[in-house]
């Protein structure tokens, strides 16, 4: 391996081996020393930018993890076979070896040298998609020539980086929410395990998102830096969406797809911003503050009215008015609702003693429903 330079481009020279996959895509196996990596190869961290737009895909590395790998590899002769896996720029460029191939050759690679640029002003020519923390070990160990292989294949287009990311983690510890974030983002065809996964991780990014959610700016999500608004942890407004879309009785059950036809999720988030600005119009006291501060915004509150919201919303007029008709519904039982203070009529709990537990949840959601049950034919007064 050399390193030549031109201007300001220093470039790493490696062999490698070229094959190609998805109709035509190189893609490149090769090793380099470890410290080396991170010379050429960027870090995408996920962020959003302050138009709302998600950017990168990587989760914020883990300092005991990266310092356990560093310890492993400064043990001395060890053994680290695991491959880096790197998207990497077109920029690149491969030159064929020349001569004739070995007999029996089955003639899915080709032999050559690969030429990656290395530019002084900051830019990288390819980015992680699995192995950060084992390259930024790899960068503070005290042998800086050791070898780590690395597979790249050759793309530019972030959604493909997010594809193999997800693809690549679905089956190792990777946060969960940190998967349902990304998911709207990838437009690919994905496992069955994870497609049924995107509609609702689309939604709540909507209802994060557009102007006349009430959620607005409440959802915490693990791309969001903590600014002490966001109330709403993204997973309990996942799982009310997921059980409403999922459960036959539930209010966005008619919109879900069939054999017949796709999802309509137009009709789903009508249902939702109905329903929930109307929670928040009739609890106003509740609505906003920290879960500590009410339980309407905490886990199990979240999910609890997302039950109540089934029941509300099936019964709602086809040609009516949705979210007057939520308004009225809620109205009618806000007198008895205990999100900040008091103590639950039914159930005989305070209303800080409510915790995001099933028991605690399935104990609300009947509340709610009995609530609802008794004062759902009474007038608005």
């Amino acid at each position: 391996m050399s390193r030549q330079r031109k201007s300001s481009v220093a470039v790493l020279t490696i062999r490698a081996l070229r094959t190609q996959q998805a109709d035509g895509i190189d893609i490149y196996a090769f090793f380099v020393p470890g410290a080396d990596l991170l010379r050429f190869a960027e870090i995408s961290r996920i962020h959003r930018s302050s138009d709302g737009s998600l950017h990168g895909f990587q989760r914020k590395h883990i300092r005991n993890h990266v310092r356990s790998i560093v310890e492993f590899l400064d043990q001395g002769s060890v053994l680290f076979p695991n491959a880096i896996i790197l998207a990497i720029s077109p920029q690149v460029v491969f030159t064929q070896s020349r001569g004739s191939k070995p007999d029996g050759d089955v003639g899915t690679s080709q032999a050559g040298t690969l030429r990656i640029p290395i530019s002084s002003n900051g830019a990288k020519a390819a980015w992680i998609v699995d192995g950060q923390q084992r390259s930024i070990a790899l960068a503070e160990a005290k042998n800086k020539s050791f070898p780590v292989p690395v597979v790249a294949f050759v793309s530019e287009d972030l959604a493909t980086h997010r594809e193999q990311f997800i693809l690549v983690n679905k089956a190792r510890p990777l946060p969960s929410r940190l998967i349902n974030e990304l998911l709207p983002e990838v437009e690919t065809r994905l496992p069955r395990d994870l497609a049924p996964r995107r509609i609702p991780s689309a939604i709540v990014h909507l209802l994060a998102t557009v102007e006349e959610s009430p959620f607005r700016g409440l959802i915490s999500r693990i791309s969001d830096e903590y600014t002490g608004t966001a109330v709403v942890v993204d997973t309990a407004l996942l799982k009310a969406v997921r059980n409403s879309i999922n459960s036959p009785l539930g209010a966005l059950a008619p919109y879900k797809a069939s054999s017949a036809q796709e999802a309509d999720c137009a009709a789903m988030i009508e249902v939702l911003l109905a329903f929930w600005r109307a929670v928040a119009r009739v609890f106003p006291e509740a609505w906003g503050k920290s879960p500590t501060q009410s339980r309407l915004m905490h886990s199990a509150g979240i999910e609890a009215m997302g039950y109540l919201m089934d029941r509300v919303m099936a019964r709602a007029p086809t040609d009516g008015d949705l979210h007057h008709h939520a308004v009225e519904s809620l109205t009618k039982i806000a007198p008895y609702c205990c999100w900040t203070s008091g103590r639950w009529p039914d159930i005989d709990r305070q209303w800080s003693d409510i915790q995001n537990i099933n028991r605690d949840i399935k104990l609300l959601s009947e509340q709610l429903a009995r609530l609802d049950h008794t004062h759902s034919m009474s007038k608005v007064v």
